[in-house]
């Protein structure tokens, strides 16, 4: 349980976290734009409610969501639990065997990043610039499967122990080829949804999964193995991104072809 000298504690090191921001923002307004603030007492007040809540959010972290992510992983990578669900044969575990974890990965993933507020804001915006040619829903599912595949993926390399910047180089070079195929206006997008997945509810939860695997797999070094999952979440959106994009774009193609084809 955590007291209330540790909520002060944290309280007292976010305020100090949050002081650089507040001196730059205040900083320009009265040295550079030479403005007052608007509704100063509010933005003060939103100052403190951010202070407050990022206090209860890092709290949070410790109390749930770290712990959370790091027991789940130890259970499913649990020799007895591995046994019973043991598709390979011989008496050694193979990489295949640990398929609960890989769906659990998949499924946490994706159900994270649906919930992450910072790509629900951008999906919101993409679609108001866009007119609505982007859909809100259709971007976040795309963001989202694009992390859940990551993140399997990435559970995967933890497991095989494989060199992680064969995935990275490789996911990169086809991120790169795509960019060339998209469409214009996706790409930008694109390449800012893999940031965005990495927020507030997607990496207390990732990182505590990738340390967790790490520790409990054998021949695993929490150090050298246990990262890493991040970047698979943050690269596979930037490509799932842009193939839904590009599967949009080949069905309204195929769609407009063949209306004109029957017109005929």
């Amino acid at each position: 349980m955590i007291s209330f000298n540790q909520f002060i504690a944290t309280f007292i090191s976010t305020v100090s976290d949050v002081i650089p921001i507040a001196a730059i923002i205040f900083g320009f307004q009265f040295a550079v734009l030479r403005k007052p603030v608007r509704n100063l007492g509010t933005v003060l007040l939103g100052f403190f409610y951010v202070i407050l809540g990022l206090s209860l959010f890092l709290l949070g972290l410790e109390l749930a969501l770290f712990p959370l992510g790091e027991t789940m992983a130890m259970q499913l990578t649990e020799p007895e639990f591995l046994k019973e669900f043991k598709v390979s044969s011989g008496l050694s575990l193979v990489w295949f065997d640990y398929y609960w974890v890989y769906l659990f990965a998949f499924f946490i993933g994706f159900s994270t990043t649906i919930a992450e507020p910072s790509l629900i804001a951008v999906a919101i915006k993409a679609n108001q610039v866009s007119g609505g040619s982007i859909s809100v829903n259709g971007l976040r599912i795309a963001v989202a499967l694009g992390v859940a595949f990551g993140i399997s993926l990435g559970s995967y390399r933890i497991v095989a122990g494989d060199p992680i910047h064969y995935y990275i180089i490789t996911g990169y070079v086809v991120v790169v080829i795509q960019t060339f195929y998209a469409p214009k206006l996706i790409v930008p997008l694109a390449y800012d949804s893999g940031g965005v997945t990495t927020s507030t509810v997607t990496v207390p939860l990732v990182t505590a999964l990738g340390l967790g695997l790490a520790s409990t797999v054998p021949g695993r070094n929490p150090v050298i193995d246990g990262f890493g999952l991040i970047a698979f979440a943050s690269l596979f959106p930037i490509i799932s991104v842009m193939s839904y994009a590009q599967i949009t774009r080949w069905l309204n193609n195929s769609r407009t072809a063949k209306e004109k084809k029957d017109a005929l």
